[in-house]
């Protein structure tokens, strides 16, 4: 359903208008004058808006400027209703950025096939937007998923690999000389011992950073727990935990993102915000999951945060692929305020 604002002091006007455009499937929203049009603005994202001239206070063509002047509404479509037809008239409207004028009183098929041919250019260049978009996360998505096989496979050859070469090495010799002393084979058994166990450390790691077995044995409130925990112990920065006693269950895409959001945020607390607490909430509310992490670092400017911070803008990304939204709050020495939130169904 498009939404299309109308904009004219006369109530005739508008209600004529509006009897027009019924049962064309549109949500219209009405204003009286220019200062309240631009108050519904603030609200709302139409795609439509038409406006007449001739208004009280602030005539058309200032509340176009003013409308233009706003990123958000600059893509917006207005159409001018003036029922003056002179050349100057229509200059300053072209000027003031409108894209098209009716005249009054407004021929009601014209009207309604202007109206239905601008909407549905409108939504067409929306969806090919959404769909640039989405080709543009997919292809990032796709070169992170390299990225991330790329350190699996440094970790595997360069790690992995080479204290298992050491490992073989050391065994043949110990194999080629089975004629030392007692005390020494235990010894050089001990250090073999040791560093197989050391290999099923790194590999037991290395498969837990992939997928937690905690998170489909225990649940996601005891995952992150764990990780909280884990991560105080490795990091010695304070982190107080907190989950709703009762959480509906979840998709599995869901909980998983929700874990690398607790990892991704903690990670960077720990690199950029000079903190000495942080805060991490789970809970369920209505009809949305969320999870909080908050800091009392230094935070970011204004700009900064809405640029998504540090190392967040693949997480955005990723939270927004599994169908929830990220929010970041932060400004300079009061810490930084990252909330993921996922819509959740009646029926979970």
């Amino acid at each position: 359903m498009s939404t299309i604002l109308i904009v004219d002091d006369e109530p005739t006007a508008r209600e004529t208008v509006v009897a027009m455009l019924e049962g064309e499937d549109y949500d219209l929203q009405l204003a009286k004058d220019g200062m309240q049009a631009l108050e519904i603005l603030e609200r709302i994202q139409p795609d439509l808006i038409l406006l007449d001239v001739m208004l009280p206070g602030m005539d058309g063509f200032e509340v176009c400027r003013r409308i233009r002047a706003t990123p958000r509404l600059a893509e917006v479509p207005v159409v001018m209703l003036t029922a003056l037809d002179d050349r100057d008239s229509l200059l300053r409207g072209i000027e003031s950025g409108a894209d098209d004028f009716l005249s009054k009183p407004a021929d009601g098929r014209e009207l309604k096939a202007r109206v239905r041919t601008i909407t549905r250019l409108n939504r067409y260049h929306t969806l090919m937007e959404q769909r640039e978009n989405i080709r543009q996360m997919a292809g990032r998505v796709v070169a992170a998923q390299e990225e991330e096989r790329q350190r699996i496979s440094r970790e595997l050859h360069d790690d992995l690999g080479q204290a298992l070469t050491t490992h073989l090495l050391a065994l043949r010799n110990l194999q080629e000389d089975l004629t030392i002393p007692v005390e020494q084979m235990f010894a050089r058994l001990q250090s073999l011992y040791d560093q197989s166990y050391e290999v099923f450390v790194k590999i037991r790691r290395l498969a837990r950073d992939l997928r937690p077995p905690v998170l489909d044995a225990l649940g996601l409130k005891v995952a992150m727990q764990t990780y909280c925990t884990e991560f105080m112990r490795r990091t010695h920065l304070p982190v107080i935990f907190e989950a709703d006693a009762s959480l509906p269950e979840l998709p599995d895409a869901y909980k998983i993102t929700l874990y690398r959001t607790l990892q991704e945020a903690l990670t960077n607390v720990v690199r950029h915000a000079q903190a000495s607490q942080v805060w991490v909430e789970l809970s369920a509310e209505d009809d949305r999951v969320s999870l909080t992490v908050q800091d009392n670092g230094i935070g970011m400017d204004e700009e900064k945060a809405r640029a998504n911070g540090i190392g967040l803008a693949g997480l955005r990304e990723r939270i927004t692929i599994a169908g929830g939204t990220l929010n970041i709050s932060s400004a300079p020495r009061r810490g930084t305020v990252l909330s993921a939130q996922f819509p959740v169904e009646e029926e979970s």
